[in-house]
């Protein structure tokens, strides 16, 4: 027995039923002939009693992989995962709409996506795609005709331009054909540019090596006209603190006129002092003044 079932998968599901689990969930594989009678079971026999999703896998070379997701609840919640698959080239199952009304919505979307028939249906009306669109997008042949109609996003491939010159063709991502072979562009762009063949030198070959001397300087330097012959062009005169030809010193700031201030003392007018006046000697009967030199002092 495997996980949570009672009994051998073979016994609950029918003939070529295998089980295995891992992470909790228990997943069963039976044959296409016997789809529905392992939904019964699990309904049934193992108390799944609510379905929560199904779709489909495309594998290239297998056939369309149809997955049926179930849950019993009563005693814990036990997940069943009931896995089968049909040819690429007759993919149809018989719909599960009789034992689970929620497969109803999901068999619409598989069909939409994956042109997968589930005969006995309701009805397997378009459900996210316009009536008009053709094919199935999530299958892995399905052109991507937006990326043709489209350029490719993201960041321009290495030797493009972005002035709209000669550029190299763009990569085109996988399951996108070339736009000038399929879609709305088909025969009408222009052949790929040619990339302009490198130009290879003989063997031992070397490029021209630079002929100017040091005292000639560089090719964008001019010789005064006036210079003596073999003599090289002028040398930088002006000094670091000068900086180079092309700067100009900065104009001097005008300067700001003086803010008076009324309540300051020294802003205020000062009136002249009188000159004291030069003492003498002093004459007969006046007395000389304290601390001036005299008799008795």
């Amino acid at each position: 027995m495997t996980g949570w079932l009672p009994r051998e998968a073979a016994e609950i599901f029918g003939e070529g039923a295998v089980a295995q689990e891992a992470y909790d969930l228990l997943t069963v594989d039976v044959p296409p002939g016997e789809w529905i009678a392992a939904l019964t079971a699990a309904r049934d026999t193992l108390g799944c009693t609510y379905f929560d999703w199904l779709s489909a896998v495309d594998e290239p070379g297998t056939g369309f992989r149809i997955c049926a997701h179930v849950v019993a609840l009563d005693g814990g919640v036990r997940r069943l995962l009931l896995r089968t698959t049909v040819p690429h080239d007759a993919p149809a199952l018989p719909t599960a709409t009789g034992l689970y009304a929620g497969a109803a919505w999901h068999e619409r979307e598989t069909h939409e996506m994956f042109g997968v028939d589930f005969p006995g249906h309701p009805g397997l009306a378009p459900l996210l795609l316009p009536e008009e669109f053709e094919g199935h997008p999530l299958r892995k042949d399905f052109v991507l005709a937006a990326r043709v109609a489209k350029a490719w996003p993201g960041a321009k491939e290495p030797g493009e331009s972005h002035d709209g010159g000669p550029k190299r063709r763009q990569m085109q991502p996988p399951g996108v054909p070339d736009p000038n072979d399929w879609g709305p562009q088909k025969g009408q762009l222009p052949p790929a540019p040619a990339r302009p063949a490198r130009k290879t030198a003989a063997p031992g070959e070397r490029p021209p090596r630079r002929t100017r001397s040091v005292a000639e300087g560089s090719a964008s330097q001019t010789v005064a006209p006036d210079a003596a012959p073999g003599e090289g062009p002028a040398r930088r005169t002006r000094s670091a603190s000068e900086g180079s030809a092309s700067q100009t010193p900065p104009a001097a700031p005008a300067a700001l006129p003086r803010k008076r201030v009324p309540d300051a003392p020294w802003e205020q007018p000062q009136e002249p002092q009188a000159k004291p006046a030069v003492s003498g000697p002093p004459t007969a009967g006046e007395e000389p003044a304290a601390g001036e030199g005299g008799e008795g002092a």
